[in-house]
């Protein structure tokens, strides 16, 4: 016969954990998505962001192609795959990043602490 002490420290474990998914939720969702928070973990994500949160420029004419096309854009700066072994990311001031998009598409970006200026899309 099972006590009866077990299933009271059950329905208090229950309690508690219930309560603790509901901040839980309400937390992440505030968190993620009415305030337009990113929870950025790994350094491509993070990278991504750094660079969205600054002024981009453009060298080589390369503005009117990106303004006129938003998808080519998103398609960087948003989902882009940073290739990290290509990239100079120990020069000082401005590191320099090759970013793919899903159509192996590349562009080579400098990221300067006030700027991000991109150089070249191949």
């Amino acid at each position: 016969m099972i006590n009866s002490g077990f299933f009271k420290r059950l329905g208090w474990y229950l309690v508690g954990f219930s309560i603790g998914l509901v901040f839980l939720v309400f937390f992440v969702k505030k968190k993620s998505g009415e305030t337009g928070i990113e929870l950025c973990y790994f350094p491509n994500c993070r990278v991504l962001k750094d660079i969205r949160s600054k002024p981009i420029s453009y060298a080589n004419g390369l503005e009117t192609r990106f303004s006129n096309d938003s998808i080519l854009w998103h398609s960087f700066f948003k989902e882009g795959n940073i290739d990290f072994g290509s990239s100079d990311t120990k020069s000082e001031p401005c590191k320099t990043y090759l970013i793919t998009n899903d159509k192996n598409r590349r562009i080579s970006l400098k990221n300067c602490p006030d700027k991000a200026v991109v150089e070249s899309l191949d």
